[in-house]
């Protein structure tokens, strides 16, 4: 199969919107009305379903593990890269939602697990690590993120260091507001409102 095919695999399988489905199924309403609008597990914790949140974070993490697996199993390691950055491209740009989706953190973590668990590892610990010293979820995404391509250069797998600064890109891009609010210094901290 053609790269081109890999990735839009990995995008139709990346725009899957989890959050909205499970939204939906457990009656909460819908999601692109509560919070920020946003169809990832951060705002599906606002609804107040704890469950639901954790279950739209794994199925999110899941889907860009899936995508990986599968096109590593079927057609190698360029397609297992091709259709992770296709998933993640999905979940935050989805056909079917008008290109409105989620920022894609889970997403990209399952991702670089599927892709090279060491270095998926080494990104949840410096998210845990920046949450701890931080105490905001943005900014600890922001800097796991960030820091991956680099981290997958150090560890000799440049092909993943590339699909992880495109990412990366990505999902800086769907901060934007966070980051705003990070300069500002009005970004609410893991725990609190507002």
């Amino acid at each position: 199969m053609s790269a081109a095919i890999w990735a839009v695999l990995g995008y139709l399988l990346g725009s899957v919107p989890f959050g909205i489905v499970i939204t939906r199924l457990l009656g909460l309403g819908d999601l692109r009305q509560i919070g920020s609008g946003n169809i990832g597990a951060t705002n599906v914790l606002r609804t107040g379903h704890k469950g639901a949140a954790l279950a739209t974070l794994l199925l999110d993490s899941g889907k860009g593990a899936i995508a990986v697996l599968l096109a590593r199993w079927l057609g190698g390691e360029a397609a297992a890269v091709l259709a992770g950055a296709g998933a993640l491209l999905g979940h935050c740009f989805p056909v079917w939602l008008g290109f409105r989706g989620g920022k894609g953190v889970a997403t990209f973590l399952g991702t670089l697990i599927a892709l090279y668990w060491p270095l998926g590892l080494a990104a949840c610990a410096i998210w845990l690590l920046s949450a701890a010293i931080f105490r905001i979820s943005s900014l600890s995404a922001l800097v796991s993120v960030g820091t991956s391509p680099l981290v997958a250069l150090l560890m000799g797998k440049g092909m993943i260091a590339a699909a992880a600064l495109f990412m990366a890109a990505l999902i800086f891009w769907r901060h934007r507001e966070n980051i705003s609010r990070l300069a500002a210094g009005t970004e609410p901290k893991i725990g609190r409102k507002g």
